[in-house]
C-alpha cells in the first residue's frame, strides 16, 4: 500500500489535488481468476456487500465498513470533499487566508502540514479525506473508530460524562487540545449514534481545502445505520469564533465489508519529501516555510 500512496501523490502533479487511487488498488487486490485461492490476509474490494442485507441490528455499529475511496462501489457523499463554508468572521477569514491547499497552490506552494510533512489530518478531516475504510468496535463504556488511512484510532466515551470545558486553558486542571479532540457519544434512537467532539488541536485544518477551526469548535457526527449493509455519517461544526453560522461538513456513506478486513494505507514522510523534492522544489517552494501555529 506504500506504493499506492506514491501513486496517489504523483497524480497530484497533473490534477493539483489528492485523487483516489481506488481503481488501482482494486486492480491490484482482485484475483486474476475467479477461482484463484483467496488469501485470508488480504482485502478484496470486489468482494462487496450485496443488497441491503436486511434490517439493521439495533444499537450496533460494530464491524468494518468500506468508505467512498475503497473501490467497493460505495456511493459518494455530499459536500465532504470540497465543502462550501458559511461566512467567516474576521478572525476566521484571516486564518483561512493563511492556508494554502495543494489543490489551489500546487505542490510548490502548499503549506498543508499533512501534504508537506505527513502531520496528522486531525479530526474532523480524518473522517472526510482519504476515507477508504473504518472499523467500529464497542466496549461497555466507550466506542472506538479505527481509521484505515494512517492507522488512526478515535475514542468516544459513552459512560455519560460531559465534554470538557477547560481545553487549552491555563488553569491547573486545563486539558491539552488533541488531534482527535475529546468525544462523547449516545444513542439517539436504535439506529442513530450521535458523537459530540471538542478540544481540537487548532494547528490542523477542518477540511483539505484549508478551512480552519478553533480549539473551541464543537463537531457533531450522526452515524445512522440504514440497514445491515449501509451506514451514513453526517457531520456539522459550530465554531462561532471563526464562522457566523453552523458549518455543514458533509455526508459520507459506508458499506459493510463481508470479509472484515482493511489494507494498510499510510503517509510515509520520506516518500513525501522525495516527491516534494522532485515536484515542488523545482517550482521554487521554500521547504522551511509552513503555516503558522495559531
Amino acid at each position: 500500500m506504500r506504493n499506492a500512496f506514491i501513486g496517489a501523490i504523483l497524480g497530484l502533479a497533473a490534477m493539483l489535488c489528492f485523487s483516489s487511487v481506488a481503481s488501482a488498488q482494486t486492480a491490484q487486490s482482485q484475483p486474476k481468476q475467479a477461482n484463484e485461492a483467496r488469501s485470508p490476509w488480504k482485502y478484496y474490494p470486489m468482494d462487496r456487500a450485496v443488497g441491503d442485507g436486511g434490517p439493521a441490528p439495533k444499537r450496533d455499529l460494530t464491524g468494518t465498513w468500506a468508505g467512498p475511496g475503497s473501490g467497493a462501489a460505495v456511493p459518494r457523499g455530499i459536500n465532504a470533499q470540497d465543502p462550501t463554508a458559511p461566512p467567516l468572521t474576521p478572525l476566521g477569514k484571516q486564518l483561512y487566508d493563511q492556508n494554502k491547499p495543494i489543490g489551489k497552490y500546487s505542490p510548490a506552494g502548499t503549506n498543508d502540514p499533512h501534504n508537506r510533512y505527513c502531520d496528522p489530518f486531525g479530526f474532523p478531516q480524518n473522517m472526510t479525506n482519504e476515507i477508504r475504510g473504518i472499523t467500529i468496535t464497542t466496549l461497555p463504556n466507550r466506542t472506538f473508530i479505527l481509521i484505515q488511512y494512517m492507522d488512526v484510532w478515535r475514542e468516544i466515551w459513552t459512560d455519560g460524562r460531559a465534554l470538557p470545558a477547560t481545553v487549552g486553558g491555563s488553569g491547573k486542571d486545563a486539558l491539552d487540545p488533541r488531534y482527535n479532540g475529546y468525544s462523547v457519544g449516545h444513542w439517539e434512537d436504535d439506529y442513530t449514534f450521535v458523537v459530540d467532539t471538542t478540544g481540537l488541536d487548532d494547528t490542523t485544518w477542518t477540511t483539505k481545502n484549508g478551512y480552519p477551526h478553533s480549539i473551541d469548535a464543537h463537531v457533531q457526527e450522526r452515524f445512522k445505520r440504514v440497514d445491515k449493509n449501509d451506514l451514513t455519517l453526517t457531520i456539522t461544526m459550530d465554531d462561532p469564533k471563526l464562522y457566523t453560522q453552523q458549518f455543514f461538513l458533509g455526508e459520507e456513506h459506508f458499506r459493510w465489508i463481508p470479509n472484515q478486513q482493511l489494507d494498510d494505507f499510510t503517509c510515509i514522510p520520506s516518500q513525501v519529501q522525495e516527491y516534494l523534492k522532485e515536484m515542488g522544489d523545482p517550482a521554487g517552494f521554500d521547504p522551511n516555510a509552513r503555516s503558522q501555529r495559531r
